[in-house]
């Protein structure tokens, strides 16, 4: 069973309907007892760092995914999901985040169209389980006009290319996040929600 997790500001639909396809078993849920129960936990993210953050300490969720991932357990994060992950964000202001992973959220530098919405490149810059068969240089699809700048560039999965190369998936053990929808990038975003899938089995057996 996988804990999707729901804090009323998740992209819980498109997540779902892509997990059903995968004929994968999931609790939408927003109860910490639920999560720290599931074998793997997905936290989906849509809107605003700050507001995010406020939904996340009113659900009471914000030791609960602490914890999780800390006990390396199988964890995605996807777009937002990915950047609550982080110490803090520049987002309309300064917001403290999970601090699971240290460094921060910034907007992009450059003076090409922001937010960047569409399909883009991932360069892979690590071997790991989340990516087994996704191929170098492969197309998924970004809606986003920030981007993660973690301490440790050890943690770095995938880069992508839009007017300079920023981290666009993050590994560390159990722990899979990416800037891009997985759920929206057609073969290769199931793909990796398959492969997250098997990683869930892999650390239950």
């Amino acid at each position: 069973m996988i804990a999707l997790i729901d804090y009323g500001m998740g992209n819980l639909g498109s997540v779902g309907n892509a997990l059903r396809f995968i004929d994968c078993e999931f609790e939408i849920t927003g109860d910490p007892k639920a999560i720290d129960a599931a074998d793997g936990a997905i936290l989906p993210g849509v809107g605003a760092f700050g507001d995010c953050m406020a939904n996340l300490r009113e659900y009471g969720l914000v030791e609960a995914i602490r914890d999780y991932v800390a006990a390396d357990r199988p964890f995605l994060g996807i777009c937002l999901g990915l950047q609550l992950l982080f110490t803090e964000s520049a987002e309309m202001g300064r917001h403290a985040g999970l601090d699971i992973i240290a460094g921060r959220v910034i907007r992009f530098t450059h003076s090409l169209k922001i937010p960047q919405i569409g399909w883009n490149q991932i360069a892979r810059r690590q071997d790991c389980p989340q990516l087994e068969g996704v191929e170098d240089g492969s197309y998924v699809y970004f809606v986003h006009s920030f981007h993660v700048v973690p301490e440790d560039e050890s943690v770095v999965a995938t880069t992508t290319d839009y007017g300079y190369d920023f981290v666009s998936a993050i590994r560390r053990g159990n722990l899979f996040a990416t800037q891009f929808h997985p759920e929206k990038s057609a073969g290769v975003g199931l793909r990796m929600l398959r492969n997250f899938v098997r990683t869930v089995e892999a650390a239950g057996s």
